[in-house]
């Protein structure tokens, strides 16, 4: 069925009346859940100060030339640096120095001073280590010890979720395009709740590291698909709005991670509590229909007619007849497919050097936004003062971000927007480096600055790209952009492991990147007002043309943009 005759479905039932209200909400509801295991790690994962465990009941402690105290109390009156060491006394007389990684046995059993310069024998921490339990009571890293030698254990929780996120949009994408997006809905929303629970279960690290790969799949499978599923409800007078504001919902769910970390401060506990998000959802799943787009393609030609029965009975408007529509008949008897489409190779988004080079630029905007998304939001725990509400005001601010983008992108332009919200992040990210470190509330105002403009970025990078490619691979160049954006996904937990190296690392990268990317979008034509097109030639007119062409609000794109789940989802 032609896309011009789709939309005359929604022209007669409604763009978005209430029977795609409701199934929008129940859909959205869901993205929440998405955004929690997206970041959920960012409290899972605390590494808190440690020191190696002694080998022996400790009879004295002694911190410079505070003594007394007990071991496991330390931690509430002191913070350990790294140069720092404490001493115990055991109660067989041995005095050892503890400190992060090793520890030294006295050879003099009476000196209890702290500064020692005799003889001292060096052991690893056999048994263990002594964690500070003033903010969390465990964490992944205490549970299984993942410090000093096998820190990196740590540190691989989020790129290997994320490397699940790459992989789930590649499977899922594919199934829903062969089983249906409904299918796909509920399948991965039960993964997402049972393998969220199993995380909280699981006997070592290597079975929550399967967990928590296996939760990266369903979770990306299912905001890819949603997003299709949304698009395919909506008409085209509603749908920008309506899959932008999608995002905004998983902003709610970085929002409930800060929430259940203040109050949760078991790591187990504070799992299973952000995976009950995913219940309310699994048990109304039944009611959500197979999209009529879907079924159209299929030739399910009496399933569709009962869904948009069903749509215009809720509206309270009349149904559309299939049967009424002429294009039912262009391909011959109903059920019969039109001809496949010519498949394209990556090397088509490299036609002549001017698209080359316009292909490179959207990836390094995709790449950008994903990797200043990320470092804004898992290095919220770094900028001082309460690390829970930082990380709430990184999930409040893109709900403001996604309507600026609305707004503005239809008066000012798509190009336009894009480089203030590049250049905007690069100028919040410098701000960042100069603030004097005491400053900490300004510090986190900068940090939301950033996190509102690369928030604002990603918004609108899909829509952007879907409009500078003809038709012939508009699918394979969003697809192309989405899977370089969550390379940037997979980078962004490095970027912030390296501000122990310098401490405005994360800032510098992001920066610098974003800063680029807005310079090099100034050679990207604006979209806004031009039609679509549908092969290259017409691409080269368009960008050499300094006029704008009348269109209706891009309706090709709006009609044409539900394409393949795995190469368009949202990109987070």
């Amino acid at each position: 069925m032609g896309s011009r005759n789709l939309e005359m479905i929604f022209d007669r039932v409604g763009h978005f009346g209430r029977y795609q209200i409701f199934l929008y909400f129940i859909c959205a509801f869901q993205n929440i859940s998405c955004g929690i295991h997206y970041l959920a790690s960012v409290f899972l994962s605390v590494s808190p100060q440690h020191t190696c465990r002694p080998p022996g009941n400790v009879s004295q402690v002694l911190f410079h030339d505070i003594s007394g105290w007990m071991l496991e109390d330390i931690w509430s009156r002191f913070s350990i640096g790294r140069e720092d060491h404490i001493i115990v006394q055991l109660q067989n007389g041995e005095v050892w120095e503890l400190t992060n990684c090793r520890r030294f046995r006295r050879d003099d059993k009476s000196s209890l001073n702290y500064d020692y310069n005799g003889h001292k024998s060096s052991f690893p921490c056999l048994d263990g280590y002594i964690y500070d339990k003033s903010k969390w009571q465990s964490t992944v890293v205490t549970e299984w010890d993942l410090v000093c030698n096998r820190e990196w254990f740590g540190r691989l929780i989020q790129p290997i979720f994320m490397f699940g996120v790459l992989l789930g949009a590649v499977i899922f994408g594919y199934l829903s395009d062969r089983a249906g997006r409904r299918l796909v809905l509920w399948s991965t929303s039960i993964g997402i709740f049972l393998f969220g629970v199993a995380a909280a279960f699981t006997y070592d690290y290597y079975s929550f590291m399967i967990a928590r790969f296996l939760l990266a799949i369903a979770a990306s499978g299912y905001l890819v698909v949603v997003f299709v599923y949304v698009t395919e409800f909506v008409g085209m007078k509603s749908r920008t709005w309506v899959s932008i504001h999608l995002h905004s919902f998983f902003a709610f769910g970085t929002m409930m991670v800060a929430l259940t970390g203040y109050f949760v401060r078991t790591w187990w506990i504070y799992q299973i509590i952000l995976s009950t998000v995913t219940v309310p959802f699994v048990l109304c799943c039944w009611m959500l229909p197979e999209t009529p787009f879907w079924l159209l393609s299929e030739g399910k030609y009496e399933e569709a007619q009962k869904v948009i029965n069903t749509m215009a009975k809720w509206n309270k408007t009349r149904s559309c007849k299939l049967s009424e529509l002429s294009s039912l008949s262009c391909h011959g008897p109903a059920g019969n497919k039109p001809s496949e489409v010519e498949k394209h190779s990556l090397s088509d988004l490299f036609y002549d050097c001017n698209i080359g080079t316009r292909t490179l630029t959207v990836w390094l905007t995709w790449f950008t936004g994903c990797l200043g998304f990320y470092c804004f939001s898992l290095n919220s725990v770094n900028l001082g003062g309460n690390e829970y509400l930082n990380l709430f005001l990184m999930g409040l601010v893109e709900i403001p971000a996604y309507i600026f983008v609305c707004f503005g992108m239809d008066r000012v332009g798509r190009r336009s927007i894009l480089i203030f919200s590049l250049i905007s992040s690069a100028v919040a990210s410098a701000v960042m480096m100069v603030i004097p470190k005491d400053y900490h509330v300004w510090f986190v105002v900068a940090t939301m600055a950033g996190k509102f403009s690369i928030g604002a970025a990603i918004g609108l990078v899909y829509l952007y790209t879907a409009e500078l490619y003809p038709t012939i691979v508009r699918s394979l160049a969003v697809g192309s952009g989405s899977m370089v954006g969550r390379l940037g996904s997979i980078m962004a937990p490095f970027c912030i492991y390296l501000s122990s190296v310098w401490i405005f690392t994360p800032q510098l990268v992001v920066g610098s990147l974003a800063f680029v990317s807005g310079l090099l979008t100034f050679t990207l034509p604006e979209t806004l007002g031009k039609p679509l097109t549908t092969a290259w030639e017409e691409t080269e007119k368009e960008s050499n043309s300094g006029k704008l062409l009348p269109t209706t609000n891009n309706t090709e794109l709006e009609n044409t943009a539900v394409i393949s789940p795995g190469d368009s989802g949202p990109n987070k």
